[in-house]
């Protein structure tokens, strides 16, 4: 991307001098109470000019975990005057959600699937257009932050456009091991900045309502990686340790595995484990313990989502499977993964 912090800045018509930061709130409506609600953000200015990165989190209100890792990223002494370019923090978007305690919005709309929105639209597409027009339109690069859906889990992963050079390049320099090479879904915050040729990333892992270490780390960590990779901030390790930490796997397609009847499930493989084809995954029986199922692995790969909720219905995302030219390396990456972010 070419396009540079310049010096003058706005947002919600707050003017950002370069070298300055600054607490906005971005007013999107109020409740039926009239308690105004908005969107926090930060915005954070080097007194040197480059790239514009926005984060944002909790798109899905109940999606917590890049709640915290844009905190601790803000507290970075990193992230200051001395940094290039602009941040754009925007921790919590789905302000609504996350005051409930829940994915949607009031009117059960999935805010990820209302973009690029419209003034004059649901509650959803008001916000997605306040959303583009007050952050992302001045952006040129953007990681947005999920966890898995309630009840489920996500391995740390990446999902992108990777046929995209520069979204390619943010991949790998995120440093997580699993990219999964994802198409873009209609109505999605990705597909609204890919159509204005900001590429970005969007991070899964982990499940909702929760605070999960490992997780939180992982993704402060690739954040503060790739505003080194374009030039936000000085590199803190050799380019060889770079290199080593950051090779990354590309999954060459992915599936669920769905529950063949109802029943309860044990599980026997978890997040991160390579699967063969005819692996034992759990399962399935009745309440007397009866009419049990084997549910296996249709083909080789690693599971990079599955469910937490023992208790599940016919037709029930069970286990989500990402396939690799060599699922034993990825296997193996994951574990020297897993050591070099713990907590």
């Amino acid at each position: 991307m070419t396009a540079l912090a310049s010096r003058s800045f706005e947002i919600a018509n707050q003017i950002i001098a370069p070298g300055k930061r600054k607490q906005i709130e971005i007013h999107i409506g109020r409740l039926f109470d009239y308690t105004e609600i908005s969107i926090p953000i930060e915005v954070i200015r080097g007194e040197q000019a480059g790239p514009v990165l926005f984060v944002s989190g909790a798109i899905h209100g109940d999606e917590i975990n890049g709640v915290e890792a844009i905190k601790r990223l803000l507290t970075q002494r990193r992230i200051g005057s001395r940094m290039r370019g602009t941040l754009i923090a925007a921790p919590i978007v789905n302000v609504f959600g996350f005051n409930n305690n829940s994915r949607y919005l009031p009117d059960r709309r999935d805010l990820n699937r209302c973009f690029p929105g419209s003034k004059n639209g649901s509650l959803g597409g008001r916000i997605a257009h306040i959303v583009m027009e007050e952050i992302v339109s001045k952006a040129t690069h953007g990681i947005d932050l999920h966890t898995g859906a309630i009840h489920r889990t996500n391995l740390p992963q990446i999902r992108a456009c990777l046929d995209e050079p520069e979204t390619n390049k943010l991949a790998h320099a995120f440093g997580v091991p699993v990219a999964i090479n994802a198409t873009i879904r209609d109505g999605s915050l990705r597909q609204s900045a890919a159509e204005r040729g900001i590429p970005m990333l969007l991070f899964e892992g982990g499940e909702a309502l929760r605070y999960e270490e490992k997780i939180i780390h992982s993704a402060l960590r690739g954040i503060l990686s790739v505003m080194e990779s374009i030039g936000m901030l000085e590199p803190r390790l050799s380019k060889k340790k770079v290199q080593k930490r950051k090779h990354i796997f590309i999954a060459r397609s992915s599936y669920w595995i769905r529950a063949p009847h109802s029943g309860s499930l044990r599980v026997k493989k978890h997040c991160g484990d390579r699967v063969q084809k005819g692996d034992l995954l759990g399962i399935l029986s009745d309440p007397y313990g009866t009419n049990r199922v084997e549910i296996q692995t249709p083909k080789t790969g690693i599971i990079v989502g599955m469910t937490l909720l023992p208790l599940v219905n016919n037709g029930d995302a069970l286990f989500h499977v990402a396939t690799f030219d060599d699922a034993e390396a990825v296997e193996e990456r994951l574990g020297i993964f897993d050591e070099s972010i713990s907590v």
